[in-house]
């Protein structure tokens, strides 16, 4: 699946204020005092993770962006990352072509807003693989099923509930992992040799975020549909409610991600 480049847009500066700090920390001191660092960034869209991690990584970097929607990895080497880091892009279909990504020389494996789109046998491979070359991973901005909407509606429970059923859809990949990747995706680690730190990076949107909150609520209103589960009366009601609390300025949104950085033992 691809993502629009005025969707990536829109969402970009929630992302880079929902990283968890603690875990770049720890980033930027595994690879302190390192030289000629190579970074592959998987499903890397418009370059968001590189122009978020490259900062607290030591100057004369190299990234390769891995992404299967060429439009996207255009737009990344535009949009670029400053002087200090040297980009390039391999075009790549992440669903059956991962093992030659992993392939390529790299000291550190990135990836953002993907673990929870994929399967379990998709992300027991890739553990596999990337322990097998005892490749440090940093996977960002995995959606944990966390969600809570302000002012309250009598359906939104229904409502997240219904969304993080259909999360476990087939994105591609396989039955997705959706909100049980960020667990899913520690045990696998840990399981094989990896010290594991995980740590909450939660979009804490507000009225100054109202594009990003509508684009999401009609995201999840079409998906949600999709399943059926709910009566139309109750989503329209449900969708109504939350943009006319978006439009009033008096929306909030809260959705749950966690940031995860493996390393070998």
């Amino acid at each position: 699946m691809s993502f629009s480049t005025e969707w990536l847009a829109l969402r970009e500066p929630a992302d880079h204020a929902a990283r968890n700090k603690d875990l770049l920390a720890a980033i930027a001191t595994y690879f302190a005092g390192r030289s000629d660092l190579a970074v592959t960034d998987l499903a890397s869209g418009q370059g968001s993770t590189l122009r978020a991690v490259a900062p607290h990584l030591p100057p004369g970097q190299s990234w390769t962006l891995v992404d299967y929607d060429e439009a996207l990895l255009d737009s990344a080497t535009r949009l670029g990352a400053g002087d200090t880091v040297e980009i390039s892009t391999q075009r790549a279909d992440l669903s059956d072509d991962v093992a030659s990504v992993l392939a390529l020389p790299t000291d550190l494996l990135t990836t953002s807003a993907f673990f929870d789109l994929v399967s379990k046998p998709w992300l027991t491979q890739f553990v596999k693989q990337a322990a097998k070359r005892k490749l440090p991973v940093y996977a960002a901005l995995t959606y944990d099923g966390r969600m809570t909407c302000a002012p309250h509606d009598e359906h939104n429970a229904a409502a997240v509930a219904a969304f993080n059923r259909h999360q476990r859809h087939d994105k591609g990949f396989g039955p997705a992992l959706g909100p049980t990747a960020p667990e899913t995706a520690q045990r696998l680690f840990e399981a094989a040799g990896y010290k594991v730190m995980l740590g909450p990076s939660d979009w804490k949107l507000g009225p100054n975020d109202a594009e990003l909150q509508r684009q999401l609520i009609g995201g999840w209103h079409d998906a949600i549909a999709e399943l059926k589960e709910i009566p139309a009366a109750a989503l329209a009601a449900w969708h109504a409610a939350r943009l006319a609390a978006i439009d009033a300025g008096k929306a909030e949104l809260m959705v749950g991600h966690q940031d995860l950085w493996a390393f070998p033992a």
